[in-house]
């Protein structure tokens, strides 16, 4: 494959993980723009795998975000849903687009809690896995841990959203 290909089947995934790893979705499209020039440079070096491809992508995503974060001296988790994006689409047939919308901004900003409550080396391979869509073995790979500890990241971070967001099914 050539690396407009790869870029036509990772950028999606690799933006929608950046965008749910704390960036946003400018950052995200910055970042993932980066990443391919960078994977451009080195096209003649690499195989032709997806897999592989995959797996350098979200590297170097991932570098460059902690790249930025090390500048900037914080990382945070960042909206992504805007009250505009929330519209009367999401409305159910009772609703108001306004109360439609209250119960989005309510949502999101629990959701938004949780994931900061989250350590980060959960959130990183709960949202690689998740959102990302890599395997237990490419995020191995990307972190540099074992596969073990990778499984045990993802669970942990699976109860602990579970148990922070169990109040949510009562209210929505």
């Amino acid at each position: 494959m050539t690396v407009e290909e790869h870029y036509n089947v990772i950028a999606p995934r690799l933006t929608n993980w950046l965008v749910s790893s704390g960036s946003s979705y400018a950052e995200a499209c910055d970042l993932v723009q980066e990443t391919f020039l960078k994977i451009w440079k080195m096209r003649d070096d690499l195989h032709d795998s997806d897999s592989a491809v995959s797996g350098l992508a979200f590297t170097i995503a991932r570098n460059l975000r902690k790249n930025l974060a090390r500048d900037d001296r914080r990382l945070t988790f960042k909206e992504e849903i805007t009250d505009a994006d929330v519209g009367a689409a999401a409305a159910a047939p009772s609703e108001l687009p306004s109360e439609a919308a209250a119960r989005t901004r309510a949502l999101r900003e629990k959701l938004t809690t949780a994931f900061a409550q989250l350590p980060p080396a959960l959130r990183e391979a709960y949202t690689l896995f998740q959102v990302g869509g890599q395997s237990i073995r490419e995020i191995a790979a990307a972190t540099g841990v074992g596969e073990s500890l990778v499984k045990v990241r993802i669970f942990r971070a699976k109860e602990k959203l579970r148990s922070i967001l169990s109040e949510m099914r009562v209210t929505f």
